[in-house]
């Protein structure tokens, strides 16, 4: 495994890579036995954000974590061997789990690993049996809801570059501004930036934001407006959401939106907690998880 300067006492793994059908090989933790978690990271993070969640949770399930392309410790091929766009994101996953046969999955979802799960389960809902949500979106932008300038500053051509690629703003700023409750030490500060530790690094980060679609002329609109016409299909599926509401993107409007949408779902909403959720609420969201996983157990079939 690539050594990225995070310790083994941090991050006390050793991953596995496929190479996928674009040759990029993507690196993903397989820990534990059981029913399957699948978690799904977001951006600018990487597997790290579930390392506890691992940790705690492979004496009971199977938890399979994988680095987006382009994150982590994942390979970072250039544009023209990787289109970092989300449909190929999504394709990933679905290659990861056609090679690692899983099923009965319940999915735990994070950020930009919102918008990637979702579509996979839009597309696969039989695979596909409770769903876990963190700060995330499954459709596009509310309307009650302005794009962050910030956003729009990364994604402006030449300044997105040297802000994001060149002076790692992204990363940098999301490590610091992540949590509320409590705030990163310097070692995780640094542990969640150590795979964007220069300019060709970091160009998943910044396809990423460039990638966010706002209407239909953008390529990955198609997908998002896939995935948002087709949440009802997910509507019967235990569903738990726990939110931090001082995100500065998935905020409260996102949050009454998912209450909209999924009247069924069971939510925990912290009204001063930031948007790296797990890192604010620690054992707790774990808890709270392991909790409703608990209270809804997958179905087994009984041999006749």
């Amino acid at each position: 495994m690539v050594n990225i300067g995070v310790s083994k006492k941090l991050y006390p793994f050793e991953g596995t890579y496929l190479p996928l059908v674009h040759k990029a090989k993507m690196h993903y933790l397989d820990e534990g036995t059981g029913p399957t978690l699948l978690a799904l990271h977001g951006n600018p993070t990487w597997s790290f954000y579930y390392r506890n969640l691992v940790g705690s949770m492979r004496n009971q399930y199977r938890v399979v974590v994988p680095d987006h392309i382009g994150c982590g410790l994942s390979d970072k091929p250039k544009d023209k061997a990787y289109s970092y766009r989300l449909e190929q994101r999504v394709e990933d996953v679905e290659e990861l789990v056609k090679h690692l046969g899983l099923k009965d999955i319940t999915l735990v979802l994070h950020d930009w690993g919102g918008m990637i799960g979702l579509s996979f389960a839009c597309r696969n809902p039989e695979l596909v049996k409770r769903i876990i949500l963190m700060n995330t979106a499954g459709f596009a932008l509310p309307d009650t809801k302005e794009f962050p300038i910030a956003l729009t500053l990364s994604r402006t051509p030449l300044l997105g570059d040297i802000l994001i690629r060149g002076f790692n703003a992204f990363a940098l700023s999301a490590s610091w501004i992540g949590t509320k409750y409590k705030r990163m030490n310097p070692t995780l500060r640094r542990a969640y930036r150590a795979p964007y530790a220069n300019w060709t690094q970091r160009r998943a980060v910044h396809r990423f934001v460039q990638d966010i679609p706002l209407g239909p002329k953008d390529p990955s609109w198609a997908m998002v407006h896939y995935t948002d016409t087709h949440l009802d299909i997910l509507k019967d599926k235990p569903m738990q959401i726990i939110w931090g509401e001082k995100d500065f993107i998935f905020d409260r409007n996102f949050l009454n939106e998912w209450r909209r949408r999924m009247p069924n779902a069971e939510i925990h909403s912290y009204p001063d907690a930031g948007h790296y959720i797990l890192e604010d609420l620690g054992d707790e969201a774990i808890d709270l998880m392991k909790d409703f996983l608990q209270r809804h157990p997958l179905e087994t079939k009984v041999a006749h």
